[in-house]
């Protein structure tokens, strides 16, 4: 079951942006923001500990449908398969570590959308930047080579 805590909160997040409130949206809006950063297999077993029925396509279409609704962040690391997370809305970034694929949030120098400017932006009206910072994370960096 959803924890007491939490799901009044992602409730109230559904309505916001005017999604029905399902079992399934619960439980996928509940592992992603318990666990950032997971990929899609992750996030269909951290769902299923809260709502064991929940299918593989009940998952895909609630990741689907709750980015397009922007209460989840997709991002797309090179190399990597899809990760979410529940932090949206702000201007932040990402740090991965090469090694072991590590992800973790950082927040833009700047604080306004989008933190960089374009040296020339061809035109375009350029509403975000999204920045992956490549590196070792400490764990990592501490082994010996």
């Amino acid at each position: 079951m959803l924890g007491p805590m939490t799901a009044p909160d992602f409730q109230q997040q559904l309505r916001d942006v005017e999604l029905r409130v399902t079992r399934p949206r619960l439980a996928v809006l509940e592992a992603v923001h318990a666990h950032p950063h997971a990929d899609t297999e992750s996030i269909i077993s951290a769902a299923r500990a809260l709502l064991p029925e929940v299918s593989h396509q009940a998952v895909y279409d609630s990741l689907h449908t709750l980015t397009h609704a922007g209460l989840v962040r997709s991002i797309k690391p090179a190399g990597s398969v899809a990760r979410y997370e529940t932090r949206t809305g702000d201007n932040h970034h990402h740090v991965v570590c090469r090694t072991c694929g590590s992800i973790a949030d950082v927040d833009c120098a700047v604080g306004h959308v989008p933190c960089l400017t374009a040296s020339d932006s061809h035109g375009f009206v350029i509403d975000e930047a999204e920045v992956i910072y490549w590196g070792l994370c400490p764990e990592c960096s501490s082994r010996p080579q």
